[in-house]
C-alpha cells in the first residue's frame, strides 16, 4: 500500500489514488472489462476517503482508463483497442506463410514469460496455472472426439495462465494484444496434428514438462520447455506441408501416365 503521508504535498491526493488504482490494472488485479470492487472495499484496501476516491476515479476516466455507469460501478475499458477486422489482420489470417512468423514472435515471447513465470510466480498464480493445466489434460483425457476450436482454448488458457505469472504487464498486455492470432496459431497446432498420435504424445508431454517447470520454479528449465514446445510445433507443421507437397506430386505424376 502507498505510504501517503510520505507524498509531496503538491501532489494531489486524487493523482495518488488514480496512480495506486493503475497499478491494481497493471498488476491484473482487475482486468479489462472488469466491475471496479465498492467504494468501500476500495477505500479500506487504500486507506483513503470517499472523497479522495471519487476524485482519483474522476482521473481515471479523464485517461479514459474506467468508465462509470449510475448505479452499475466502474469498469475498467478494453484498453488495447480490437483489430479484428483491419485489413492487415485479414492478411495475417489469410496467408498460412504468418503462422511461422507468429510462432517466431511467440518463441520471444513466450520463453521469457515461462521463465519469469518461475522465477515470480506466487502460490495464487501456481494454483492457476495449475487449474487451467488440469482442465486442458481432463477434457483430451474425456473424449476421443476432440473439438480443436474448444481444446485451442483450453491451452490459450493455459498458456496465457503462465505469462499472467511472470508480472510483466508489458508483457502480459503485449500478448494480450495479439490473442486473435494466438488462438488461431494454436487452433492451427491442434487441427492439423493433435489428431496424429505422435504430435499428440509429444504436445501432452511438452505442455506437461512446461507445467512442472514452472510449477517447480526452475526459471531456465521452464524457458527451454517453452522453447522446445513451440520449435517442435513449427517442425511438424513444415514436416505436414512438405507431405502434403510429395503426395500432391506424386498424384500430378500418376495422372500424366493415365
Amino acid at each position: 500500500m502507498v505510504d501517503y503521508s510520505t507524498q509531496p504535498d503538491n501532489r494531489r491526493m486524487a493523482d495518488v489514488v488514480a496512480a495506486r488504482l493503475e497499478e491494481l490494472i497493471l498488476d491484473g488485479v482487475v482486468r479489462p472489462g472488469e466491475l471496479l470492487p465498492s467504494e468501500r472495499r476500495l477505500c479500506d484496501r487504500l486507506g483513503v476517503s470517499r472523497a479522495s476516491l471519487r476524485e482519483g476515479l474522476r482521473v481515471l476516466r479523464g485517461k479514459g482508463i474506467i468508465e462509470t455507469r449510475q448505479g452499475r460501478g466502474s469498469r475498467v475499458t478494453q484498453l488495447l483497442p480490437r483489430h479484428d477486422d483491419s485489413p492487415l489482420m485479414h492478411l495475417f489470417r489469410d496467408h498460412p506463410r504468418t503462422l511461422y512468423d507468429l510462432l517466431e514472435v511467440r518463441t520471444l515471447l513466450e520463453g521469457e514469460s515461462a521463465r519469469l513465470a518461475a522465477l515470480r510466480g506466487t502460490p495464487a498464480d501456481r494454483v492457476m496455472i495449475t487449474r487451467h493445466f488440469e482442465a486442458m489434460v481432463d477434457y483430451t483425457a474425456s473424449t476421443a472426439a476432440i473439438d480443436a476450436e474448444r481444446l485451442a482454448r483450453f491451452d490459450h488458457a493455459f498458456h496465457r495462465a503462465i505469462c499472467e505469472a511472470s508480472h510483466n504487464p508489458v508483457l502480459v498486455y503485449t500478448l494480450q494484444g495479439l490473442t486473435d492470432l494466438l488462438l488461431s496459431s494454436v487452433f492451427a497446432s491442434v487441427k492439423n496434428l493433435y489428431h496424429r498420435p505422435g504430435p499428440r504424445e509429444q504436445i501432452n508431454r511438452q505442455h506437461e514438462r512446461l507445467f512442472h517447470a514452472v510449477i517447480d520454479q526452475d526459471p531456465e528449465a521452464a524457458r527451454q520447455a517453452a522453447l522446445d514446445h513451440l520449435a517442435s510445433i513449427g517442425d511438424n507443421l513444415r514436416e505436414i506441408e512438405a507431405e502434403d507437397e510429395r503426395l500432391e506430386r506424386s498424384a500430378m505424376r500418376l495422372e500424366a501416365w493415365e
